[in-house]
C-alpha cells in the first residue's frame, strides 16, 4: 500500500477543521481503484478506519490475476485489447509487487482480501467499464462486499472501455458528467 495514500488520507483527517470539512472519501480509478479499496484494508488493519467515510472505486485495478485462465473473470478474455490489453495489465501490476511478496495481502491487492478483512468497512461505490478486462473483478469485489455486509453500490458504465467514462470527457460529455455526478453524491451522502 502507498505510504503517500496513507499520509494523505490522514493529513485530511487530522486537518478537516482547517479544511472546513465534516468528512471525506477516497476515491481513484484504476491502479488508483486499487489504492481506494487497499487504503481501506489498511485503515482498518491499523485501527483508524473511522476516519474515512467511505471509498470509491472506478474500474479498479484489483485482481493480479490477468495472465491466468480465470473462468470466475470472463471479461478479461471477452474484453481483451478493448483499449488495454491483459500484457499491459500484468505489466503495469508488476509495478506494485515486482516480485509477488505481496501477493496475498490485501493491502497490495484488494482482491484478496478475506471475508473478516471485508466485514465492517464503510459504504463503497464499486464503478466498473461495460468493455474493460477489468469489469469482473471488480463486480466480484462488489459482490464480496455485500455478502460481507458492507454498504455497497455496484455500478455498470455501459458501452465505455477501461476509465473512458472519465478520459473520453470530451467526446461523452453526458456520461462523464454522470460520474462526476456520481461520485460528488455519494461523497454528500456520507457528510
Amino acid at each position: 500500500m502507498c505510504c503517500i495514500c496513507t499520509a494523505a488520507a490522514r493529513w485530511v483527517s487530522a486537518h478537516r477543521d482547517d479544511l472546513g470539512i465534516t468528512g471525506f472519501i477516497a476515491s481513484g480509478e484504476s491502479g488508483g481503484g486499487n489504492l481506494t479499496l487497499t487504503l481501506a484494508h489498511k485503515a482498518k488493519r491499523e485501527g483508524w478506519i473511522d476516519e474515512i467515510a467511505g471509498f470509491y472505486a472506478q474500474c479498479p485495478f484489483i485482481s493480479n490475476r490477468w495472465l491466468e485462465a480465470c473462468d470466475d473473470l470472463p471479461s478479461l478474455e471477452e474484453n481483451d485489447e478493448y483499449f488495454i490489453s491483459r500484457e499491459q495489465l500484468a505489466l503495469l501490476g508488476s509495478l506494485y509487487d515486482p516480485d509477488g511478496t505481496y501477493a496475498g495481502d490485501a493491502t497490495c491487492w484488494a482482491a484478496v482480501a478475506t471475508d473478516e478483512e471485508l466485514r465492517d468497512l464503510p459504504p463503497h461505490v464499486i464503478s466498473v467499464n461495460e468493455l474493460d478486462p477489468l469489469r469482473d473483478e471488480g463486480l466480484q469485489y462488489y459482490r464480496r462486499l455485500l455478502r460481507a455486509g458492507v454498504p455497497t453500490v455496484g455500478r455498470v458504465v455501459a458501452g465505455t472501455c477501461h476509465g473512458g467514462d472519465l478520459m473520453l470527457g470530451s467526446a461523452m460529455p453526458e456520461v462523464f458528467g454522470a460520474s462526476i455526478r456520481d461520485v460528488s453524491g455519494f461523497a454528500h451522502s456520507l457528510s
